[in-house]
């Protein structure tokens, strides 16, 4: 089948494809006298693979080692076990931080009066955090001490 054909039974993009294939995710597949790619059921069967283990937010380093677990037949599922509970734990981190991001917001927004007045602790507590990608955040869910412990304050300086 050419690229549109396997894009299409994958559930991979054209553009997609060629990318794994430049970078070395995908072997190169084979061509057509006149240059066209040819793909065999094997290659779709890996591009699902691939598909499926980025739907689960797995980097390409750790696509790349999947795959190669995938083909070996002598593999150690512990090493299969040990990258997918290393992403589960990366995965578990971000949502804590996210969680903490979400606490944060919630208290500036039922801090704020939402009426006319000029005075906005959104605005003050985002005028007083340390960055955009700081991990005040985090300190704050590890704490569990809300804003007091974020760095942002939900009381308006006077």
């Amino acid at each position: 089948m050419n690229i549109g054909e396997a894009a299409k039974a994958s559930g991979v993009s054209v553009k997609m494809i060629r990318h794994y294939e430049a970078i070395g995710l995908m072997p190169a597949a084979t061509r057509t006298e006149s240059g066209y790619r040819v793909y065999l059921p094997e290659d779709v069967h890996a591009l699902r693979f691939v598909r499926n283990a980025r739907d689960l937010g797995f980097p390409l380093a750790e696509i790349e080692e999947l795959l190669g677990l995938w083909r070996d037949r002598e593999r150690s599922s512990a090493d299969v076990k040990r990258l997918a509970l290393g992403h589960l734990a990366t995965i578990e981190q971000k949502v804590r931080a996210l969680q903490a991001i979400c606490e944060t917001l919630r208290h500036l927004a039922k801090a704020c009066h939402g009426d006319g007045r000029p005075e906005c602790p959104i605005l003050q507590g985002l005028s007083e955090r340390e960055s955009a990608a700081a991990p005040s955040a985090t300190r704050a869910s590890r704490s569990r001490g809300g804003l007091r412990h974020s760095g942002i304050s939900a009381v308006p300086r006077g």
